[in-house]
């Protein structure tokens, strides 16, 4: 069938797709690559894949498309789901013969509620999808698909069996390819890497159990699924090749280093292609580690430091302390590793004190730049279950993850701690950590280094007060 792989429009500048780890509005203007679409696309000759948001196309400009294909397979979220249902109606208005499906982590977990959300949502495909979606473009009956949820003809709705998750990462094709030919490489862009990047992923899952996390719990699984270096090299080295214009690769991995012989063989690899690149970790790699990683092209590390308070680190199950970030965090420094630090607030155990303890910890260990974000109970997380058990939400608060310019909220309270107090914290957060001498003296060198940078960090000061100031309204 003549496939469309669709990341629909949605919120201004919301970053919902799969490369996101919290679905929603960013401080500043930010866009991953819908990398999650990209895979089965690969898979699908002839098919195309457009992202809305990024592109900045409006419902006018894409409605009309849907006269020129048979199908059409939508990247969905939670706190996106409402206009997503609305967008396939609209679609189907435009097409009545058309085939629309969805998936992502909402429909992976409720398979039924979504379907029963719009007759014109024709099936949605659960757990890794990429095949699942293939063999929907191929005609394949829908009741042979495992992985799929499906309307029948007389309405009543049907659910196949799981798929088995894919364990030779190499039969998968690059995504790379697929970003070149469909998407605007510009127009992905990210604060804390250089621009113009591109992500991929080199495995899928992840071995930590941290009970916030949406992706392991809902569809990449708890088993970290690699591809071969080799092959991780040599998508890379068609990047190089094919999109010179990129200045960066980023592993997007839920923790990159988890694999640390298999880590340092692939640097290794990128150091010979002469390439900067940068990927997520966990706060726990070794000094030897990471001087292998730095000598052969690592430029800056993601990292989710979450909390400063070990006993809420250990009430998510982090599997770390903070005494072991704060030695991680100096090694980096010492090797001139830069690092994006990100850190939640609301999460199981907060109080005003952990807060403030957060807060200063940020401070004292001083990541390059940070990130600070809202605890998200999603749907098919342990969180989720948990905050609902215990009274901290309700089951009909689980779509008030954003509000409606798309900037997230705190849907937790807690005894002694409120909603509100947890969504203030993030402003006296960012304020305590970027309005200080140190800080803004780093960022004012940084500056210094080209009129390229100047003109970034401005305009990206520019957003941030912005942001602020939506969130104040």
């Amino acid at each position: 069938m003549r496939t469309l792989f669709l990341h629909p429009p949605s919120f201004d500048g919301f970053d919902g797709g799969a490369g996101a780890r919290y679905q929603a509005k960013r401080e500043i203007r930010s866009f991953w690559y819908p990398t999650w679409l990209a895979q089965p696309a690969a898979l699908v000759p002839g098919s195309k894949l457009i992202d809305a948001p990024a592109d900045g196309l409006t419902m006018d400009q894409v409605l009309p498309l849907a006269r020129d294909y048979d199908l059409v397979i939508m990247h969905t979220s939670t706190p996106s789901f409402p206009k997503d249902a609305r967008v396939a109606e609209l679609l189907k208005a435009q097409n009545p013969r058309l085939i629309v499906g969805m998936v992502g982590a909402k429909v992976a977990v409720d398979p039924a509620g979504s379907l029963a959300a719009s007759t014109a949502i024709d099936f949605v495909a659960r757990e890794e999808f990429d095949y699942t979606c293939k063999e929907v473009a191929e005609g394949a009956p829908f009741d042979t698909i495992t992985g799929l949820s499906f309307r029948r003809p007389d309405g009543s709705l049907q659910h196949n069996p799981p798929r088995a998750m894919i364990e030779d990462m190499d039969q998968l094709p690059w995504v790379a390819p697929v970003y070149k030919r469909d998407l605007t490489i510009e127009k992905y862009f990210i604060g804390y890497l250089q621009h113009p990047y591109v992500s991929i992923y080199t495995g899928r899952g992840c071995r930590s159990k941290c009970t916030f996390c949406l992706w392991p719990q809902t569809v990449g699984g708890h088993k970290y699924r690699v591809r071969s270096p080799q092959n991780v090299v040599d998508e890379v080295r068609w990047i190089k090749e094919n999109m010179p214009e990129v200045k960066e690769i980023f592993f997007d991995d839920d923790t990159f280093t988890d694999f640390r012989p298999r880590a340092e063989e692939i640097a290794r690899g990128l150091g010979k292609l002469g390439v900067t690149w940068s990927c997520n970790a966990k706060a726990n790699v070794p000094y030897e580690t990471l001087k292998v990683l730095k000598d052969n092209g690592l430029r800056l590390l993601l990292v989710g430091y979450e909390s400063g308070n070990d006993q809420i680190l250990h009430n998510i199950r982090k599997g770390l302390r903070t005494d072991i970030a704060r030695r991680f965090t100096s090694d980096c420094r010492k090797l001139g590793i830069a690092i994006h630090g990100t850190f939640i607030l609301g999460l199981p155990g907060e109080t005003e004190q952990t807060i403030r303890e957060t807060i200063q910890f940020a401070v004292d260990i001083n990541p390059h730049t940070i990130q600070v974000s809202l605890a998200a109970p999603y749907p098919g997380t342990e969180l989720y279950d948990q905050a609902v058990k215990n009274g901290w939400l309700t089951a009909n608060e689980q779509l008030n993850l954003v509000n409606t310019s798309g900037v997230q909220l705190a849907p937790l309270s807690y005894p002694g701690l409120s909603s509100e107090q947890i969504y203030d914290a993030v402003e006296t957060f960012y304020r305590r950590f970027y309005f200080r001498p140190r800080k803004i003296a780093e960022l004012t060198a940084e500056m210094m280094t080209s009129w390229e940078m100047t003109k970034r960090r401005l305009r990206e000061g520019v957003e941030f007060f912005r942001f602020l100031h939506a969130r104040e309204a």
